[in-house]
């Protein structure tokens, strides 16, 4: 069990979270006495710490290990009137909403989703009503409030079932705005949500912020593909030589990097604009406008260095880098849904699968071949 997600006994009989070192979380500040026991209490203002954190999760430094400890917080000092939200125990979600609870008092019931945000989890079943349900019981809330909603996050409605919510437990469940900064407003219209609460929107910074994350992720494995592509470009028809990773081997490893990285920040910048519907399609039509790019520049300068088997194997391998670089953008976005994904990944993985070792075949063919250097 990692240190984020460890919590002792001792601990979460006192009120406090602790990690593997006994150490008192330092986004707790104190605790909350209830009728069940103590009920840590969170900060509502982040510290330099905790921002720290969020850019390291968004860079996907120990991203799946970016989580706390599922149960009850509380905010300010509710008491048991106080509204309760339900959130999931990725950090980065549950700092968005202590801190957009600042100044109230309210409580915070945190699932257990794997360290998973809640719209993600809500699609993959760990923000469910099983653990709903589960994290209502063991946190004994029923005793330490005298109402019986929960205020559930609007992108968690799809992995929740609100009557069978009700009847295993009680609890009805009211549905929260889309952003957890419309919080206040919310609760201060009596639990009703704006038409423009409701929407979701996927704008240019919406999309922006997934960037670091697909760099660092993708990354590895292109960059062991343009590894692959540095050591084989010295084969030939005379053996291995030095020479050809210098005139194949660095050009096709530099081509493979740079399409992964026009693709993984080009592709969510512009994906409103690129044509197609399906995200993979998109990527392809990015990708082709890569290889008329670099054509272009081959014209402008009258000449193009690259043989015609490697033309044609980079006009392949291109289009097939950026359409799986943005295939993988669609589990964050509001422009897809799971079945959709689902239906995309069974035509397009395959096709991309195909491109992918035939243009490596005629890569490779392109090293014998007289001339192909």
């Amino acid at each position: 069990m990692t240190a984020d997600r460890h919590e002792s006994a001792s601990g979460r009989r006192s009120g406090q979270v602790c990690d593997c070192k006994g150490a008192v979380a330092p986004w707790v500040e104190g605790v909350v006495t209830t009728a069940t026991g103590a009920v840590p209490r969170a900060r509502t203002i982040l510290a330099l710490r905790d921002r720290i954190g969020a850019i390291r999760a968004r860079w996907g430094i120990g991203r799946m290990r970016y989580s706390i400890p599922p149960g009850l917080y509380a905010v300010g000092t509710p008491d048991a009137n106080a509204p309760v939200m339900v959130s999931a125990n990725y950090k980065l979600s549950f700092d968005h909403l202590r801190s957009a609870l600042a100044g109230r008092e309210a409580w915070i019931l945190v699932l257990d989703t794997r360290g998973i945000n809640v719209w993600c989890a809500a699609g993959k079943g760990t923000f469910g009503t099983d653990e709903l349900v589960r994290r209502v019981e063991s946190s004994g809330l029923a005793a330490i409030v005298s109402h019986r909603r929960l205020i559930v996050p609007q992108l968690g409605a799809t992995g929740v079932s609100a009557h069978l919510v009700r009847q295993r437990c009680g609890f009805r469940i009211v549905y929260g705005p889309v952003r957890a900064r419309d919080l206040p407003a919310f609760l201060d219209a009596g639990l009703r949500a704006a038409d423009e609460m409701r929407r979701v929107h996927f704008g240019l910074r919406d999309r922006a912020v997934l960037i670091p994350v697909e760099l660092v992720v993708g990354a590895k494995y292109f960059l062991l593909a343009a590894a692959a592509l540095v050591l084989l470009g010295g084969l030939g028809r005379e053996g291995y030589s030095l020479a050809g990773v210098r005139t194949a081997g660095l050009p096709g490893a530099a081509l493979v990097i740079g399409a992964f990285c026009v693709a993984a920040i080009l592709g969510p910048t512009l994906l409103p604009w690129l044509p197609g519907r399906a995200f993979s399609v998109k990527g392809a039509a990015l990708g082709l406008l890569m290889v008329g790019a670099l054509g272009a520049g081959a014209c402008s300068r009258s000449s193009w260095p690259v043989p015609g088997l490697h033309t044609a194997a980079y006009a392949l391998l291109l289009p097939v880098i950026a359409s799986f670089t943005v295939m993988n953008f669609t589990g964050a976005t509001t422009f897809t849904t799971l079945s959709g994904v689902l239906r995309e990944m069974r035509i397009a993985v395959p096709v991309q699968i195909a491109g992918a070792v035939l243009g490596f075949g005629l890569w490779v063919a392109g090293l014998f071949v007289a001339g192909g250097r």
